[in-house]
């Protein structure tokens, strides 16, 4: 049933008002996932500094305080490397000026079992169990600035309704995963995909999909080549929203089972599970609006 609400903010003069626009449209998708709710946005300078990697640290998976994880990571990091930790509704921050991979190893030190449910130098990655009008409220989602965001209201149908099983999936530095539906073979691609390598971090179905293509983009291939070979390992029912530094993408399934509707200016792009959701962004009367079509990969660049 799950929702999906996404944005691509064009126009910098619209980029404050990103914040306001995805929660007008996430309002309007709370009845389809009420159980959690997760937020990805990208481009923030209040949460993503310059020259810095950030890490979204689920707060009830820490084994210490973020006060411990910051002295801890004063001996982690390299000599010179300062850290920064904040909390943020109920997401923990970790963030400093080394690469995403190395700043995770270090907090994986600091606090063995912490689950990173975000990394990068572009997106900030927010999620937990409530109302997802809640869930934004406590992050501060109305008002932000940013160049584009993904928003998932979850109901949980394959795993657990827990902080860790709600969307965004963040896998790979700056790359978010979002998805209504099921993938009905998720076992075997996670046994293969462990066999080449690939971690993992829940049972939830969705990481496996977002788990598969940042293997593909390792592999080489570009995201719109990524979700094709996607619709061709993994099968199920399901509407897919992909973003990474400065793209987003949308696919659905071969047969379109489950509902999207995208609609795009020259300021804009937009994507959500309900026209609703959409109905009051700026221009919409003059949008090209359109359902996607089955199996189809649509993609668009910042």
């Amino acid at each position: 049933m799950c929702g999906i609400a996404a944005l691509q903010v064009r126009n910098p003069e619209l980029r404050p008002q990103l914040g306001t626009l995805l929660s007008t449209m996430l309002c309007e998708i709370v009845d389809r996932g009420p159980d959690s709710a997760g937020l990805a946005i990208y481009d923030n300078p209040q949460l993503n500094g310059a020259g810095q990697s950030t890490l979204s640290l689920l707060g009830a998976d820490l084994a210490i305080t973020p006060a411990d994880v910051d002295r801890l990571l004063e001996h982690l990091l390299p000599e010179g490397a300062a850290s920064t930790v904040r909390v943020v509704g109920d997401t923990t921050l970790v963030s400093s000026g080394v690469p995403a991979g190395e700043l995770a190893a270090a907090v994986a030190q600091a606090s063995p079992g912490a689950v990173v449910a975000g990394r990068g130098e572009r997106v900030t990655v927010m999620k937990s169990v409530g109302h997802p009008m809640e869930v934004a409220e406590r992050h501060g989602l109305d008002g932000m600035y940013g160049t584009q965001a993904v928003s998932h209201t979850r109901m949980a149908t394959e795993s657990a309704v827990t902080a860790g099983g709600s969307h965004p999936f963040s896998v790979a530095d700056d790359l978010c995963l979002v998805h209504n539906g099921s993938f009905s073979n998720h076992a075997s691609v996670r046994r293969e995909l462990k066999r080449l390598g690939v971690g993992f971090d829940s049972e939830n179905d969705t990481e496996v999909g977002a788990r598969y293509i940042a293997h593909r983009l390792e592999q080489g291939d570009d995201l719109e080549t990524a979700l094709v070979n996607l619709g061709q390992v993994l099968d199920g029912f399901y509407t897919l929203v992909v973003t990474t530094a400065d793209s987003m993408a949308v696919v659905r399934d071969p047969i379109a089972c489950k509902p999207a509707i995208i609609a795009e200016t020259d300021d804009w792009v937009a994507m959500a599970s309900e026209f609703r959701a959409l109905a009051e962004l700026p221009g919409i009367e003059n949008a090209r609006i359109f359902e996607p079509e089955p199996g189809k990969v649509y993609a668009w660049s910042l």
